[in-house]
């Protein structure tokens, strides 16, 4: 509580009804007598809980008995696309983890349209005890449509003092894969990248900085952006060797588009990996199935989903946890 009587309003600290008790400066039991219309208190008391409750953004949860029976405590889980097959394994790390916690998910997808991820939220939110996400909004955006409920946002690639995250170390992926290819001899390397939240400006920054150190000769030319699909890494691989036909590795911004990197590379009658090398990013098991089997830079996504189950206990404990990271690891296959 602030030394003015209030309490810090930060979505990584639930406010209570014993919080409003205190500011208001009547007993819990008034308090919950004042939010549940009962008639035993006077109106101008009944009116001042109230302005407090609203002040500071009380919500009373449905699932409140979740305080002394855990086995009621639900989480809202918010995924951009359930059909991308990164997401199952994600999922299923953060309903095993609130499983062994006897917590209950509820799991909601915004189908890649932004335009859904705030009422989504919003509507989620009155449902839940606390919110883990995928999200591309900025803190201020959120705020209004989280306030009160403890959010935990999964690599959103930007800082927040108001959220509790878990992060992903993709500059450290992205330095192992270049650094692979480049014990593999290649030195005319391009991206293939994609306009996402989870790093905006992460991978093209890393990849520069490591060709300029290593005096590759490439640049900013040799980044081409694409859809976040097999189709969209087809068409960016394309585009990328029609512009610099001497290209002999891509990186690309995840395993799908690396994939439809690929079935590309054999339409034009380019040999994976005795032309072009091929690296992707996330690691999903789809990616063995190609021959060659892709190399990738793996994430453990049921761990990424353990993280976020851990920082949301944190929250639910009172405390705003520091950022959980997730380290990548180079898994070395037949493209490269």
């Amino acid at each position: 509580m602030e030394k003015n009587g209030t309490v810090p309003a930060h979505a990584g600290r639930r406010v209570t009804l014993r919080d409003v008790a205190r500011v208001a400066g009547v007993s819990h039991q008034t308090v919950s007598r004042a939010i549940n219309g009962k008639g035993e208190i006077d109106p101008e008391t009944q009116r001042r809980v109230l302005d407090v409750a609203r002040e500071l953004r009380y919500r009373p949860s449905r699932f409140g008995r979740g305080l002394v029976r855990p086995d009621v405590v639900t989480i809202g889980l918010v995924v951009s696309d359930v059909v991308n097959p990164f997401f199952p394994e994600f999922v299923a790390g953060v309903i095993e983890a609130a499983g062994d916690r006897d917590w209950q998910v509820v799991v909601a997808s915004t189908e890649n349209d932004l335009s859904r991820e705030l009422a989504l939220l919003r509507s989620l939110g009155r449902q839940v005890d606390a919110l883990v996400g995928y999200l591309s909004h900025t803190d201020e955006e959120l705020e209004p449509y989280v306030a009160g409920v403890p959010l935990v946002i999964v690599d959103r690639g930007v800082g927040s003092t108001t959220y509790a995250l878990v992060q992903v170390d993709t500059e450290a992926g992205i330095r192992a894969g270049l650094g692979h290819l480049m014990e593999r001899g290649h030195r005319r390397i391009g991206m293939i990248d994609c306009v996402s939240a989870c790093d905006p400006v992460i991978r093209r920054q890393t990849f520069l900085d490591v060709a300029r150190a290593h005096r590759l000769p490439v640049d900013e030319e040799w980044i081409v952006f694409g859809e976040q699909t097999m189709a969209g890494g087809g068409s960016a691989f394309e585009t990328l060797r029609a512009a610099h036909p001497d290209v002999t590795a891509v990186l690309a911004f995840n395993d799908l588009v690396a994939i439809g990197a690929f079935q590309t590379a054999r339409r034009l009658g380019v040999a994976v990996p005795a032309e072009c090398a091929l690296v992707g990013f996330d690691g999903l098991s789809i990616g063995e199935l190609i021959d060659p089997p892709l190399t990738t830079i793996h994430l453990d996504k049921r761990r990424l989903g353990e993280l976020a189950v851990h920082q949301v206990d944190q929250l639910l404990a009172g405390e705003l946890p520091p950022p959980a990271m997730l380290s990548p690891r180079l898994v070395i296959r037949g493209t490269t």
